[in-house]
């Protein structure tokens, strides 16, 4: 009895640890939001493929922001000069499978005031690097 019991414990530890590939691909999204922070765009692509693609998804229309790792960095890369002041902070993760869902708070500064808005984001992987990032409006 005592052996089925440490069995049971073991088998409901195991399940209970995120996989490997799961804490990988939430490390690699902070990684990736670690380098939007830094305004970092050439960093931000060492965590895509290079079709990488950016949709906005609003209701029934999803808008293609940018696709292509070198159309992402140039996109960043303006993003940032217009935006000096935009960070972002995870919270909430949920890892399935190829997908990676947070809720990320950004947040600005606008004359000298300090703003902030959260909204849900999709990070889809293939082979270990992000390949698509759905992100949905704020509410």
């Amino acid at each position: 009895m005592r052996f089925l019991n440490c069995c049971l414990a073991l088998f409901c530890l195991v399940l209970s640890v995120p996989s490997f590939a799961d804490s990988n691909r939430v490390q690699q999204v902070e990684q990736f939001v670690a380098a939007f922070n830094d305004h970092n765009a050439e960093r931000m692509a060492q965590y895509v493929t290079e079709d990488v693609q950016w949709l906005s998804v609003n209701g029934d229309k999803i808008t293609i922001e940018t696709s292509g790792k070198e159309n992402l960095v140039a996109a960043m890369s303006g993003y940032f000069k217009s935006c000096p002041s935009c960070q972002s902070q995870l919270e909430d993760f949920t890892v399935l499978g190829s997908r990676v869902s947070v809720v990320e708070e950004a947040s600005w500064r606008r004359n000298g005031e300090l703003r902030s808005q959260k909204s849900l984001t999709v990070y889809e992987f293939s082979n270990n690097l992000i390949h698509r990032v759905y992100y949905f409006p704020a509410e």
